[in-house]
């Protein structure tokens, strides 16, 4: 392997920067922190290329042990949500969607409701919507769990045993993410979708089942279907960059772990956000 992950990445430590005291004047305080997002963007694309290479290298590795370890990370990022992700599909149905249908009926614009659907909870709210849930839910435990296990000296104690931490605890988490993200995104639409219609049927507007689902079939293409894989699977891998990088790839003391995965959290925010800019872009210019 390379000679340990902390040595690998040991570029990207920027805890000493970090604890230094403020800065006296304002140019000096933009400087420092253009130079920490630097150092963090350096240190998440040494890691998600770290991680890519070892995914494709090592993809029939260990598969006895990696299988196993693969669906859990699938079960507590996927189906492990879903609870949640109905709950929440359905207040999105009723809060959101419901009362657009009804504002469009109101202005005579029901020609118009597929077309809305598609733009607002297919292309944009659903795959966000379940990405920030991922990250909240599952993205701070893989912070705390992979700090503690750094903090604690595991991750040493498992290059000692000539086992790649890469391969053993962040490739399971980076698949088992992207699949969670993009079938609770899957399931988080449909149920939106289906609850959104109820609502507005609750509201008297005058639009049938099969006209309100023809109309989103109509506005549905093949480009969408793509681009939302696409955009679930990138989230989902980005997320799991993210949280891992932050939890195992710098050292940490154990008072450290929960500063950390609040960074981590906010740098998760930050990542989807851009991803999904630059899928609206992608949209824009298809």
């Amino acid at each position: 392997m390379r000679q340990g992950l902390a040595k690998t990445l040991e570029f990207a430590d920027a805890q000493l920067l970090r604890r230094a005291p403020l800065p006296r004047s304002y140019s000096d305080f933009l400087g420092r922190k253009l130079f920490l997002f630097l150092l963090t963007v350096q240190g998440l694309g040494a890691f998600s290329l770290i991680t890519s290479g070892v995914i494709l290298r090592k993809f029939r590795v260990a598969r006895n042990v990696m299988r196993p370890l693969i669906r859990h990370e699938i079960a507590r990022a996927g189906f492990g949500l879903l609870p949640m992700f109905m709950f929440v599909a359905v207040a999105l149905g009723f809060l959101v969607i419901g009362e657009t249908v009804s504002t469009l009926a109101r202005f005579g614009a029901i020609n118009y409701i597929g077309t809305v659907m598609v733009v607002v909870v297919v292309r944009e709210l659903g795959p966000l919507l379940a990405a920030f849930l991922v990250l909240a839910r599952v993205g701070t435990a893989n912070v705390i769990e992979l700090g503690t296990a750094r903090a604690t000296g595991e991750v040493e104690a498992l290059e000692t045993l000539g086992i790649d931490p890469v391969h053993y605890l962040i490739v399971p988490r980076v698949i088992g993410m992207a699949a969670g993200v993009f079938s609770l995104t899957v399931y988080l639409i449909i149920g939106a979708l289906v609850s959104g219609y109820l609502c507005a049927f609750l509201q008297d507007v005058p639009i049938t089942p099969g006209d309100y689902f023809k109309q989103l079939v109509e506005s549905l293409g093949w480009l969408d279907f793509a681009l939302l894989a696409l955009k679930t699977i990138a989230f989902g891998f980005f997320i799991a960059i993210v949280t891992c990088y932050h939890g195992l790839a710098q050292p940490l003391r154990l008072s450290d772990v929960s500063r950390v995965a609040v960074r981590a959290v906010t740098q998760g925010i930050v990542v989807c956000v851009v991803i999904d800019a630059l899928f609206i872009f992608l949209y824009l210019v298809a």
